[in-house]
């Protein structure tokens, strides 16, 4: 039974409470807020600040907000949770709300699956009378917040509207999901058994169903070019590929694009050079045409950019984009974030082995390694 405004709340079935006290039900009268978020997702965590603010503005007028961790990242659920108290030690040592944690699936089967939400943050709100006011993304909190408080949200016709048009949309992306999975379990199946026709069948089949979806078109490419080996059938396919990240006008297909065409832990013997240039030079002019890596709105710099014109033989660029890239993120000193010092870190790499020698910025250096990469976006700051 699917979810929606007017269900009544299901019940917070959680492994442990890490912040405040435990909520074994909720109380008639008070408005709660449950959010599902992880460590690991941005909007999530950029949010954060923001419920902190609502739940000190609203407390004396009932709210109570429960943040549900249940999709954080580690072998084991001890070490999860583990990581999930130091990072909220060290992050938010000051958080004013609850913090539950789970890795059971039991609170995704109670509450995610049955409204269709497919993606986190996602809120829950539930009004005073224990029923679900509202379904999607805390960000919507400061226009919907007031009115479930003033008892005017849940009848009204914008509060209805949506919740029609949320059903519908994570209906379709639901249908989605189970299709990708069904075909990412036959592709991957068949990869790990090195079975290649059984895997292109299926990535085939895929984009016939999903033609938009980047990763069964990269898929498609990588087995071709670099599993099969098979130019006849891979160039073409190739092609096609960079004329649609072009026309797409899409960064990350541009970059996906470039990055099967110059990852150097890829053999390229058997790909005609000229061609693999001139597609290179095609998506990275396009590349930094979007995002100009010198401007102050820099969002984004892919390391495939840096890679072509280090094989293009424009050496001297390859090492200007990476050097821009790590002055964006800005003084070594100041740099604290774990997250940062790992981007430093894949940056140093390429620079070393571009120039052949160590490199340091601040108090982290990198050796040459003979070429060997990792796949890493760096974010500019």
């Amino acid at each position: 039974m699917a979810l929606q405004i007017e269900s009544p709340a299901p019940s917070i079935k959680v492994e442990n409470w890490l912040r405040g006290e435990p909520l074994t039900s909720f109380q008639p009268g008070k408005v709660y807020i449950v959010e599902f978020w992880a460590t690991w997702c941005g909007p999530c965590v950029d949010g954060m600040p923001h419920l902190m603010q609502l739940q000190e503005k609203y407390r004396e007028s009932g709210v109570e907000i429960v943040g549900v961790a249940a999709s954080e990242d580690a072998p084991t659920a001890d070490e999860a949770r583990s990581k999930l108290d130091a990072w909220l030690t060290e992050k938010f040592s000051n958080l004013n709300y609850r913090i539950a944690f789970d890795s059971t699936g039991e609170m995704d089967k109670l509450w995610m699956e049955p409204s269709f939400s497919v993606a986190i943050p996602t809120m829950f709100v539930v009004d005073r009378d224990g029923h679900i006011a509202f379904i999607g993304h805390p960000m919507e909190l400061d226009e919907v917040l007031p009115k479930v408080l003033n008892g005017s949200w849940r009848a009204s016709d914008q509060a209805k509207s949506a919740d029609t048009d949320r059903i519908a949309e994570g209906e379709t992306i639901a249908r989605e999901q189970a299709l990708k999975k069904l075909i990412n379990d036959r592709y991957w199946a068949a990869v790990e058994k090195q079975e290649w026709k059984t895997a292109l069948s299926a990535i085939e089949e895929g984009i016939a169903l999903l033609p938009d979806k980047l990763g069964f078109r990269r898929s498609h490419v990588n087995l071709l070019l670099h599993k099969m080996r098979d130019m006849q059938a891979g160039l073409p396919v190739m092609r096609q590929f960079v004329r649609d990240a072009i026309n797409r006008n899409s960064e990350n297909w541009m970059i996906a694009a470039l990055d099967e065409l110059f990852f150097p832990n890829f053999d390229y013997s058997h790909f005609p050079s000229a061609e693999r240039l001139a597609m290179g030079k095609q998506l990275s002019e396009h590349i930094l045409a979007l995002n100009p890596p010198e401007s102050d709105q820099c969002k984004l710099l892919p390391y495939p950019v840096a890679l072509y014109y280090h094989e293009s033989g424009n050496k001297d660029r390859a090492i200007e984009l990476i050097e821009l890239a790590l002055k964006s993120l800005g003084s070594p000193e100041l740099i604290r974030d774990g997250d940062k010092q790992r981007e430093i870190s894949h940056l140093l790499q390429f620079l070393a082995n571009f120039k052949g020698e160590k490199v340091c910025y601040g108090a982290l250096c990198a050796a040459p390694n003979n070429g060997r990469f990792d796949r890493w976006y760096t974010v500019c700051g």
